[in-house]
């Protein structure tokens, strides 16, 4: 009798929460009704616009708004900002193909290649802070790291170190894991903000670290020329990191006592450092991070015992991110103010809810920015807001009240000063020194070598 009532209730709850997304589906579905209607009526067969803004930028506009009021339905509602995007893409563009934008033409690239590494690095990274959390590492850390509010800081100082030559994704998750194990599962939601923003602002100066740094270098832009992004990013650091530590300690502190008795698997240890080594290899040799991970993690299961159910817990998240790049990749972004430290700036506010990946390749064809500063810009300005980078995406799988972006804005505000305080501390101290747009320069050594 017992376990009838209990399946009886959890058929409802999955009734209503079908029903729920059912009427956000509905809702935006209705939208694109109006805006088919809208196109149906424009004239001389042009791509329609309001007010001299495509409509594409509308429906993503839509789009993020439905994911920060339905925090609860964000998968459904990206996938339904995909679908509504590539509708009109397909009744009202005629050259577009979307064969073409996955797979790549002629001698230009598809997403496939970052939409497959992104997908694989999440789940890859779900199983790796999983391995990391059973290896009992996480629960002795109490007696290591300091009490009071500078444990939460040396914490997160911690997490900008490893995402310097890891993932920020890995950095994310790990930073993640030892703060459940730490704070005895009672995170605050500003420090939370706190990690994303750590592992972010560690990745911007290295091109391994990030993968706008990494799409930086594999465009001809030297892993030198990023370096500087480091000082803006030390500088966001003593803004936010102390902040968010105290909001930890005030909502639940460290508990300073000896743990004793707890066993490291260092069979577990051993897998974590492998898949990390494998991504760290891949990334340098294939630009293909994910690939390692998962070489790492199969390994990994001749070793220990593997925690697939992980992947269960992480598909939502992994399908909303990958549904958010596909409809931001899709977006015409075919021009950028000039380049100037000004456009580098508010870049990093536009990075927070338009995909930083599309901006960095259009920085990139552009050319004439500083690019350590556009680093910092487009790899830290995500993580004002927990969609703004697949750091926050991968972070809210294992903390769903971080996809409340009202409640993330509101708790971690400290992360928005501490991106405007480390850019201008960057500026005062290193300048805006301007590259000369690359691309341009190797055609024309190219065209010089052709006439010689």
């Amino acid at each position: 009798m017992m376990l009838k009532k209990m399946l009886i209730s959890l058929v409802r709850l999955r009734k209503d929460s079908w029903f729920q997304a059912g009427k956000v589906t509905l809702l935006a579905f209705s939208f694109l009704l109006m805006l088919s209607s809208f196109c149906a009526a424009s004239e001389n067969g042009a791509v329609p616009s309001v007010f001299g803004i495509r409509f594409e930028f509308i429906i993503f506009a839509f789009t993020l708004i439905g994911v920060a009021i339905f925090h609860h339905y964000t998968m459904y509602v990206a996938l339904t900002g995909l679908a509504a995007v590539l509708v009109f893409k397909f009744f009202y563009v005629d050259s577009f193909s979307l064969l073409h934008h996955i797979l790549g033409h002629g001698h230009e690239e598809g997403e496939l290649r970052i939409l497959l590494n992104l997908m694989g690095l999440l789940f890859g990274f779900a199983i790796l802070a999983k391995h990391f959390e059973e290896s009992n590492v996480p629960e002795i850390l109490p007696n290591f790291l300091p009490e009071g509010w500078k444990g939460g800081f040396v914490l997160l100082t911690l997490i900008f170190i490893l995402s310097s030559f890891l993932d920020n994704i890995a950095a994310a998750m790990i930073g993640g894991t030892i703060a459940r194990a730490v704070f005895k599962g009672n995170v605050h939601l500003g420090y939370l903000a706190a990690i994303i923003a750590a592992s972010n602002a560690g990745g911007a100066g290295s091109v391994v670290g990030n993968t706008t740094t990494t799409l930086m270098w594999i465009d001809g832009v030297s892993p030198f020329a990023v370096l500087h992004a480091f000082v803006g990013s030390a500088g966001a650091l003593l803004i936010f990191g102390p902040i968010g530590a105290i909001q930890q300690d005030r909502h639940q502190p460290i508990i300073a006592t000896a743990v004793k008795g707890i066993k490291i698997d260092f069979g577990k240890i051993f897998i974590v450092a492998l898949i990390l080594a494998g991504a760290i290899f891949t990334n340098y040799r294939f630009d293909f991070p994910a690939a390692g991970v998962w070489i790492g993690i199969l390994i990994g299961a001749f070793i220990r015992k593997t925690p697939w159910e992980e992947l269960k817990n992480a598909w939502q998240g992994t399908v909303f991110l990958m549904s958010l790049v596909t409809c931001a990749s899709l977006m015409p972004v075919e021009d950028l103010p000039l380049a100037s430290w000004q456009t580098a700036f508010s870049l990093g506010f536009i990075s927070a809810v338009f995909d930083n990946i599309p901006l960095t390749k259009l920085c990139l064809e552009q050319g004439g920015y500083d690019w350590g500063i556009l680093a910092y810009a487009v790899g830290f300005g995500g993580s004002m807001i927990w969609f703004g980078s697949s750091a926050g995406v991968a972070l809210s799988n294992m903390y769903p009240e971080a996809k409340n972006t009202l409640n993330y804005i509101k708790n971690g505000w400290h992360v928005a000063l501490a991106y405007v305080v480390g850019f201008f501390v960057m500026l005062g101290v290193v300048g805006w020194h301007p590259h000369e747009p690359h691309k341009k320069s190797h055609q024309d050594a190219a065209t010089e070598k052709i006439k010689e």
